[in-house]
Formats: structure tokens, sequence, C-alpha cells
């Protein structure tokens, strides 16, 4: 991946009112949240690995067999495979590349929407991700891993870059070929990508393009709707479920 754009967004913000960014959060120049969620998945994916006592085949671990977002399990009340889901990781590329691209991407995003904005987006992406699986997959299908939230952060990269008038089209080029890349590779969940995809997209725009008196309100009220808003698209899932 060659795509950077923290340039832009140091630009962008130049000419927002002093003292906040684009969505209206405290100007911070390093990431924090970023390298803590990458240490997150990491030190996960590391357990499974002890746990299993294979680095290629993690996935027989049992906490596999406890987080993994299975929509049967779901229903019969382990409401929080939808969250965990997505810190596990099937082998050490899929957890390679889902960091890389939420270090290339996120440092990007949290800095124009700051610490606690960017984590509620990619929370509610990853939440998307799961709405998404369990309205679509069978009961007995078996999905773990982050990429719904990283898919979140690339649909919120192209928001920002079109709220500050700067070209997207690497951005969506990107998009374009991870959503090939779900198509073509076998086990690879498309409809928990876009489900991600089109969440973060629509929370990421709620941020940026809230008007600027009572933002803070609005934000919040914007992303608690969309919470709820995928959570009881679960329900919905469940009830058909059982």
């Amino acid at each position: 991946m060659g795509y950077q754009c923290i340039d832009c967004v140091a630009d962008g913000n130049r000419g927002m009112r002093r003292g906040v960014t684009l969505a209206g959060a405290e100007p911070r120049t390093r990431p924090i949240v970023v390298p803590v969620l990458i240490a997150l998945n990491v030190a996960v994916f590391a357990w499974t690995v002890l746990q299993a006592g294979s680095l290629g085949s993690n996935v027989r671990a049992p906490l596999f067999r406890e987080w993994s977002l299975v929509p049967g399990l779901v229903a019969d009340g382990e409401w929080w495979r939808v969250l965990t889901s997505g810190f596990l990781h099937i082998g050490p590329l899929h957890l390679v590349f889902n960091m890389m691209a939420l270090w290339i991407i996120g440092r990007d995003i949290e800095i124009v929407l700051g610490r606690a904005r960017f984590l509620a987006v990619y929370l509610v992406a990853l939440l998307g991700g799961s709405a998404a699986v369990m309205l679509f997959y069978p009961p007995d299908a078996r999905v773990a891993g982050a990429s719904g939230a990283v898919f979140g952060l690339m649909g919120g990269l192209a928001v920002v870059l079109r709220r500050l008038k700067v070209p997207a089209g690497q951005v969506i080029g990107l998009i374009a070929v991870n959503v090939v890349i779900s198509v073509v590779l076998p086990g690879v969940s498309l409809i928990g990508h876009l489900g991600g995809l089109l969440v973060g997209a629509m929370a990421t725009a709620a941020l940026v393009y809230a008007p600027v008196r009572n933002r803070l309100p609005y934000q919040v009220g914007a992303l608690a709707g969309l919470a709820l808003l995928l959570m009881a698209v679960i329900a919905v899932s469940v009830s058909v479920l059982g």
C-alpha cells in the first residue's frame, strides 16, 4: 500500500477554526488509539497461538470457539460475539494485512476525528460488519477478523477527503481493490466488509458534517442512533434465527 494522506488531513485542519479539527476535536499530532488497538489485536492473536500450540492453526484455540461470530450462537444469547469476533484473526497473514491497513489508514482518521470519535467510528463500523453477517449468513457460519472495522475506516477516510475537497481517487481505488479481493479469495466475508464500509462512512459523515453549533450533542446523538439501528438489525436477525 503506497497510500499516504496525513499531509492532506493536516492541510485541511489548518483551514478550520483554531483549536479544533474538522470534527471539532482537540488537534493532536500523534495517534494513540490506533497503536492501542493494534496491540490488543496482536495480544489476542498471540493468546490464540499459545492456546492452539500452532501459529498457522490458531483457529483451534478455545478462544475462537468462545469469541468468533456465529449467528446461531448469538441468537442463543452469546451477544458478545458481535464485538469480540473483531479482535480475532485466522493465521498471521490475516493479522498482518489488517494491522497494516489499520496503521496506514487509522492514523489519518484519528488525527482528524480525535481519539474518542475515532474509537466510536471504529467500534460502530465493527458492529456494522457483524450486523451484516447476522442478517445474511446462515446460523452455523463462523466469522472473525477486524476487516469490517478496517473497511469502515476506509469509508470514513473517503468521507473526510470529500469533506476537505481533496481528491479521493486513491482511497476509492483502495476500496475497490479490497472489495475485488474479498470476492476473489475464498473464505473472505464480503458481506461483513461491505457492512463495515457503509456504516463507517455513515458514522464519519455524521461527525464531519455536523453543524458547528451544538456539534457534540448532534454527533453523540447520530452515533448513538446508528448503534441502536444496528442493534435493532441484530435483534431482528436473532428473532428470525430463533
